[in-house]
């Protein structure tokens, strides 16, 4: 779950770092929140993925 978090954490931090003014760059458009989508789908991911020790 720390990786999904530090996924998440780097795409905020890629979408800040756009020079473009209103980040309207290549790393606040697309790179920024693709990064952020997929700390999110990881979270999901390992919060609901089942375990075979079950």
């Amino acid at each position: 779950m720390l990786i999904g978090i530090g996924m998440i954490i780097l795409g905020f931090v890629l979408i800040s770092l756009d020079g473009e003014p209103h980040g309207n760059g290549i790393l606040g458009l697309t790179i920024g929140p693709i990064v952020t989508l997929a700390g999110f789908i990881f979270e999901f991911y390992a919060i609901f993925a089942k375990t075979d020790s079950n």
